[in-house]
């Protein structure tokens, strides 16, 4: 298998969220970092509605596929469609906690077979030229983190992976919902930077409650890279940094250019018949913190929905939110003005 050079920056694969949809928003935001799909099974590759599943613009390069399973040959085969697709990486979930996973034989469950693991990820290598990755946690259950971790990642490392992405908890599967395990079970940053200075040889990114651009470059004084999750879709603004602050580029994307360049895109979609709704409920946090930002949300989610909604509710938005934003700046000149007048 080839691989690539890490990402400093990524964004997470999140069931229901991480759509075509929402990766061609993300891109408007930053050209450099790694996307990820959600998270699709192998039965669902090789059986399913394939353009629905994996269809992408080719406007959202470099672009992950994540993959559900454990049978080798089914990944094999569908790591091989994902590469014929034209996806940049193919990601083997070994971290996803929630019931139907487990049932299935996959994500997080797999941390307790790593030998199985290994296997499936020769044979994806194997199948495809790009490069072929790995999400895992730390651990599940009452395992012993360091060794659960460590064990699973030399054996992927025999097995000829080099680029580890791995989520600092441990996942309960038994007594903790898929929710609970994205917040319960403690953070143990210091054992993934233990595995980067054990392992120096391999790629490591970290992931779980990274919060913002200053805590992601706090942890590349650690890691080769950092993926960021429910800061990244709650409040994706943030993106418009990432290609400054992580890449050294000499520019950002603001949220209101960001509609700009995500226009286009929607308009193609609408014209193929995608509804609206799909499409900018991925914008909904875009203004986060910012004056407007209720009227944003609100006209997107209340005329968004409506049949025939075009363009013109994401242009009545946009004013929206830009028109607060002019408003405020008038009142801060204006107190300001005064301010100075008293002093005078």
């Amino acid at each position: 298998m080839t691989q690539h050079p890490p990402s400093r920056l990524s964004v997470a694969p999140m069931m229901d969220w991480t759509d075509r949809h929402c990766r061609a928003f993300h891109r408007g935001l930053s050209s450099r970092a790694l996307l990820y799909t959600e998270m699709v099974t192998t039965g669902a590759v090789l059986h399913g509605d394939r353009e629905r599943l994996l269809g992408f613009d080719a406007v959202e390069h470099p672009v992950a596929l994540q993959l559900g399973g454990s049978d080798p040959a089914d990944l094999a085969a569908a790591a091989r469609i994902g590469a014929d697709l034209g996806y940049d990486e193919i990601n083997l979930n070994v971290g996803c906690p929630s019931d139907r996973v487990q049932s299935g034989r996959f994500g997080a469950c797999l941390m307790r077979e790593p030998e199985l693991v290994a296997e499936c990820m020769a044979a994806i290598g194997a199948a495809v030229a790009v490069p072929a990755t790995v999400k895992c946690r730390i651990g599940v259950d009452d395992q012993d983190a360091e060794a659960s971790l460590f064990g699973l990642v030399d054996l992927c490392a025999q097995a000829g992976v080099s680029h580890f992405i791995v989520h600092a908890r441990k996942a309960w599967l038994k007594g903790l919902s898929p929710k609970e395990n994205r917040d319960i079970p403690p953070l143990d940053y210091e054992l993934v930077y233990r595995l980067k200075r054990a392992r120096p040889d391999l790629t490591i990114a970290i992931n779980g409650g990274i919060a913002d651009l200053d805590a992601a470059e706090a942890h590349l004084g650690q890691v080769d890279g950092v993926m960021l999750g429910r800061a990244a879709y709650h409040n994706p603004g943030l993106l418009g940094a990432v290609d400054r602050r992580m890449f050294g580029e000499d520019r950002e994307v603001g949220a209101a250019e960001a509609v700009e360049l995500y226009k286009p895109y929607i308009a193609a979609r609408l014209a193929e018949g995608v509804h609206l709704a799909a499409m900018t409920r991925h914008m909904l946090g875009l203004f986060h913190g910012m004056p407007g930002a209720r009227s944003w949300r609100r006209i997107l989610t209340v005329e968004g929905v409506k049949a025939g909604a075009g363009l013109e509710v994401v242009d009545a938005a946009l004013a929206a939110v830009t028109g607060a934003a002019a408003l405020r700046t008038q009142d801060q000149r204006a107190a300001g003005g005064l301010e100075a007048g008293e002093a005078a």
